[in-house]
């Protein structure tokens, strides 16, 4: 199990390297077609060798251009990623004094293990789900749902913040967040070159530059195949490089969450109640591709980024010795109406009152379901003193646990 794991870290930091040379790979590729289209487009018809080798050289002539643009992509992308998916997600960070409860369930794990503490992040959705983000120590952070925090119990949320951080620690949100980069550069790169190519108008007798008699003619369609068929390719690999990383990573995450808090059962219940109920609206593939369960599946699940709920759970019972209590039915989430107003001086979260479902027992300190927001209750007063200063000795006093004593 050891060897498995850390055979896995060590594989994870060098496959983010090969991505990243792969990355310039491709892009150089993209340029070449890019450069194949453009002869075409602006040069006009030619043998198929004539703006083959007019490619080269622009693509030649291109390269540095091109490196110096990918650098800085890189760059922002790893400056403004969290950013990019905060604006997505909406997932705004909490800290001790908004959240104690949920800040130190985590803050356990990380001390059990001597890992470096994450951000903490909460989003706003029924959502079951919950997903880690960073490239370094310094950005990692770690996304919980609302939802799930109010329909799963404290060692089911300990648990998935324990999937969570061994993600972190495995190196495997590094590495799909470069593999979403790559991605991402390619598709920007496929949409200029196909821009060019139909905003060109497919203007293929164009008029000849001087000094190009040989130019000959009958290569601009051949050409412009060859190009669509390097963009297919190149974006077809930045897909596949997605698909490629190991959906081990996840068996490798619930075992590293039962690790870290002793208690597979709490791990099968989560998954158990987080199936087919994490489905994050408004957020991209790449973002479902993080969490705990990606409900989105590819066809006949061969392009699924994460195993079913049933293996991973089968995995647990065999080699972690849980119990699977089978699929978990859970009461639709209420809302309140929009005419209750609450008290806005008050802090409330996720752990509060609001993210209460009706069949749970409010947590201490925080009122019931439909009662209007207070502080914690008062201790019992009588509705008088029991001696009024300067009063009649001979009037009646009002009984009380003090009548014993006198």
């Amino acid at each position: 199990m050891a060897y498995g794991l850390y055979s896995h870290i060590q594989s994870n930091r060098q496959r983010s390297v090969v991505l990243l040379i792969g990355l310039f790979l491709l892009v150089y590729l993209m340029t070449f077609a890019g450069a194949l289209v453009a002869e075409v487009v602006l040069g006009g018809d030619a043998r198929l060798d004539f703006l083959i080798n007019a490619a080269v050289r622009r693509t030649l002539y291109s390269l540095p251009w091109v490196t110096i643009g990918t650098i800085v992509w890189i760059l922002i992308a790893y400056k403004f990623h969290q950013s990019m998916i905060d604006a997505i997600t909406g997932g705004q960070e909490v800290t001790r004094q908004d959240e104690p409860h949920l800040y130190n369930l985590l803050e356990n794990l990380c001390i059990s293990r001597g890992i470096t503490m994450p951000k903490l992040k909460v989003m706003e959705s029924d959502a079951l789900n919950a997903f880690a983000t960073g490239l370094n120590e310094k950005q990692y952070s770690i996304t919980v749902t609302t939802g799930l925090l109010a329909r799963l119990d404290d060692p089911e949320v300990e648990a998935v913040l324990g999937h969570e951080l061994t993600h972190i620690r495995n190196g495997d949100v590094r590495l799909l967040i470069i593999a979403v980069i790559i991605a991402g550069v390619i598709s920007f790169f496929a949409e200029i070159v196909f821009r060019g190519l139909f905003q060109g108008g497919f203007n293929w007798r164009g008029s000849r530059r001087g000094g190009d008699s040989d130019r000959g003619k009958g290569g601009a369609m051949v050409a412009v195949l060859i190009a669509l068929a390097l963009i297919a390719i190149a974006w077809l690999l930045s897909i596949v490089i997605r698909f490629a990383l190991s959906r081990q990573r996840e068996f490798l995450a619930d075992a590293g969450s039962v690790e870290l808090t002793k208690n597979p059962d709490a791990m099968i219940s989560a998954l158990r109640k987080i199936e087919g109920r994490g489905e994050l609206e408004g957020s991209t593939s790449a973002v479902m591709e993080m969490c705990v369960d990606n409900p989105r599946s590819g066809f006949a699940d061969l392009f699924s980024t994460h195993p079913s709920v049933d293996s991973r759970v089968e995995a647990l019972v065999k080699f972690a010795g849980g119990h699977d209590p089978g699929p978990i039915a859970l009461p639709e989430p209420q809302h309140a109406d929009g005419d209750e107003t609450l008290d806005q001086s008050a802090s409330s979260g996720p752990f509060d009152h609001a993210g209460t479902s009706p069949s749970e027992t409010p947590r201490p300190g925080t009122p019931e379901s439909g009662a209007p927001e207070s502080r914690a209750p008062k201790p019992f007063l009588p509705p008088e003193p029991p001696i009024r200063l300067g009063s009649d000795p001979s009037a009646p006093r009002v009984p009380g646990p003090w009548d014993s004593k006198r």
